[in-house]
């Protein structure tokens, strides 16, 4: 394999959905800043075709879309059946989510700091994310009572694929689309 199929090799793995040439070709010319001739991605693109037909790869290249992506043969149909079945199991439910994003960035937080925030019960939700191992009894608070404090766990970082509390997205990271469709309305003619 020559170093141009590297690079379209990688463009294609990476690309969440069918890659078009084009696309390929603006990359890979700014990458080198030079000129990239469709004719060699194309034959490329055919050679890393060939390498992964072979059965010895279970996925392959597939042109849909107007594009090239990579994806897992016939073959495997049934083995990746069964492991969506059991990943979708562990999926959150909203609730389970919303509970977990409170517990996430208001650590240390006792049931009714998370009950007070969501306006709703939060004993299901909590047992749920403790029965998934994405949060811990930290200890118990202070306050009358001295309820449990929750906190995540390591398996809440690794659910998530961060490193650190600090990785999580901050307010400025949900700042609003500029791009958005329709008028917008400024906040004096909403107070109106």
């Amino acid at each position: 394999m020559d170093f141009l199929g590297n690079h379209i090799e990688a463009l294609i793995f990476c690309a969440q959905k069918p890659i078009k040439v084009d696309e390929i070709r603006n990359c890979l010319s700014e990458m080198f800043e030079a000129d990239v001739p469709v004719k060699d991605i194309e034959t490329t693109i055919e050679k890393v075709s060939e390498k992964y037909a072979s059965d010895e790869y279970a996925f392959e290249i597939i042109h849909s879309g107007g594009g090239y992506q990579f994806l897992t043969k016939p073959a495997y149909q049934a083995s990746i059946g069964i492991l969506l079945k059991h990943q979708s199991k562990k999926r959150l439910s909203t609730s389970a989510l919303e509970t977990l994003s409170i517990i996430a960035y208001k650590q240390p937080v006792t049931k009714s700091e998370m009950e007070q925030i969501r306006g709703v019960n939060c004993d299901y939700s909590v047992q749920k994310l403790l029965e998934k191992e994405l949060i811990e009894i930290k200890g118990k608070s202070e306050a009358i009572g001295r309820p449990m404090l929750y906190g995540t766990s390591d398996k809440f970082m690794d659910y998530f694929g961060i490193n650190s509390l600090k990785d999580l997205p901050t307010p400025k990271d949900f700042a609003e689309n500029e791009n958005e469709i329709g008028p917008q309305e400024t906040e004096e003619k909403a107070q109106e």
